[in-house]
């Protein structure tokens, strides 16, 4: 008789393993190690190449397919991250931290798309019907025509979803949802990749797009097998600070439109609130002009943002001085530290250094070193950057600055809203700038010396 093998997974980051252990090998996390049932059991069954099966059909490269339609909602931030609107036969991930607002956002896109022609369906598992209808009154939705569901079995879902035939579905959590063909707990890695594999079969084989709600680790990542990121056809992230009213909603994957495309929402009381122009809002509560504080011209997806960058530079009571950051990367501040200290001769050494992205919003790309490189000069010098310029950039190891992409368009959004002048690297497009004045510098050392007066 065939020995019976048995696997198990860490329900943190899907890692799969022959034997139990109490702490995760990939990851590190204690106590997340389970049990995994394969879907089918049974005597061995023979292979595929066994038994012929019908010939798939195949095409060339050169065939024309039209665009697939789409449908608007009327929220234009939903509308850009989705890539122009909701493509029927869609699977959508979107994933974000508890309490950030995943469940108010997307009740408040099932009624926009519900008042857009739509038949939608908002199936919750982690609430009773009452509580989606009281959060829909508090919103102001209570007379939209959205059919709820609070109900956790897969398989029910399914079948009601099979005989209502709805345009969108939206399923709040993913990880609620309970297979009873797959012997383990609801949120197990087994279970969160079998609903996921049947809502997007589902989505395609009856033309429905179908909205899942993600929950996240606490470093940030979808929690589940990450096989659901690649099931899906467009993963959002909803990203914000609690302590800000702002709430970035960012595409990090899709197949019917840009990556990294964001959309901005404000917080209120009624729900969230679009924010056409988030340059203006993050900027808007910059007073006058202080030493370590620098606005930034960045590029999001499509979309030209500004936004100040905030430094502090203090002497340390402490051996080992402490590096902080806030919507940055660590390492790459790290990074700009030592191009300072070794091309510049401008020591940190004995110094806290903090930095801040004001209003929550998180930067990746690297044109923003030339402005972090900025703001720190300016907290250790105690002198302040012209409140009316916007600096960009990117600093190599070498200390020599290059130039970034769009920067057209990233001067046009600054000359929009009322800046001046920039400080870039030489060699970057300009295009039209007339009324801007450009301060252009080809490595680091000339940069401290014509905007600080030091070299």
């Amino acid at each position: 008789m065939a020995k019976s093998s048995k696997s198990f997974a860490c329900t943190e980051c899907g890692n799969v393993t022959s034997k139990w252990s109490g702490r995760c090998e990939a990851c590190g996390s204690w106590n997340t190690i389970v049990e995994e049932t394969p879907l089918s059991s049974g005597p061995a069954k023979k292979s595929l190449g066994a038994s012929r099966g019908r010939a798939v059909s195949l095409t060339d490269l050169g065939g024309v397919e039209s665009p697939p339609p789409r449908t608007s909602c009327g929220l234009d931030e939903l509308d850009r991250v989705l890539g122009g609107g909701l493509v029927p036969a869609s699977a959508i991930l979107v994933g974000g931290d508890p309490g950030i607002g995943k469940s108010t956002l997307l009740l408040q896109a099932a009624a926009a798309f519900a008042g857009a022609g739509l038949k939608v369906i908002y199936a919750s598992g982690e609430e009773a019907s009452a509580q989606v209808r009281m959060r829909a009154r508090r919103l102001g939705l209570a007379q939209a025509s959205v059919q709820l569901a609070a109900e956790t079995n897969l398989r029910d879902i399914l079948t009601t979803l099979e005989t209502e035939a709805p345009d969108l579905v939206v399923i709040d959590s993913i990880q609620t949802m309970w297979a009873d063909n797959v012997d383990s707990a609801p949120g197990s890695v087994a279970q969160v990749r079998a609903a996921a594999h049947e809502l997007t079969q589902f989505a395609k084989r009856r033309n429905t797009s179908v909205v899942m709600v993600g929950h996240v680790t606490k470093e940030g990542q979808i929690a589940g097998p990450r096989v659901v990121e690649h099931m899906v056809d467009t993963v959002l992230y909803f990203e914000g600070d609690r302590g800000h009213q702002f709430r970035i909603l960012r595409s990090v994957k899709n197949r019917f439109g840009p990556a990294d495309e964001i959309g901005v929402f404000e917080m209120t009381g009624q729900g969230l609130a679009q924010v056409p122009n988030p340059s203006a809002l993050f900027l808007s509560e910059r007073g006058d002009p202080s030493p370590g504080s620098v606005v930034f011209a960045g590029i999001e997806g499509t979309r030209p943002v500004l936004c100040e960058l905030q430094a502090l530079v203090a002497p340390s009571p402490h051996s080992q001085p402490r590096r902080s950051v806030v919507g940055w990367d660590g390492g790459r501040l790290s990074m700009i530290l030592a191009v300072l200290e070794a091309r510049c001769g401008i020591p940190f050494a004995g110094l806290d250094v903090y930095l801040n992205v004001a209003g929550g919003l998180k930067i990746s790309e690297p044109a923003a070193d030339l402005a972090v490189a900025a703001a720190l000069l300016s907290a250790r010098e105690d002198v302040a950057v012209p409140a009316e310029s916007v600096v960009f950039g990117e600093i190599s190891l070498s200390g020599a600055l290059r130039p970034v992409g769009q920067t057209e368009n990233r001067l046009k959004e600054a000359q929009k809203l009322g800046f001046t002048s920039a400080i870039t690297p030489k060699g970057g497009k300009a295009g039209e700038t007339s009324g801007l004045s450009l301060t252009q510098s080809g490595d680091l050392a000339a940069f401290v010396g014509e905007v600080f007066g030091a070299g």
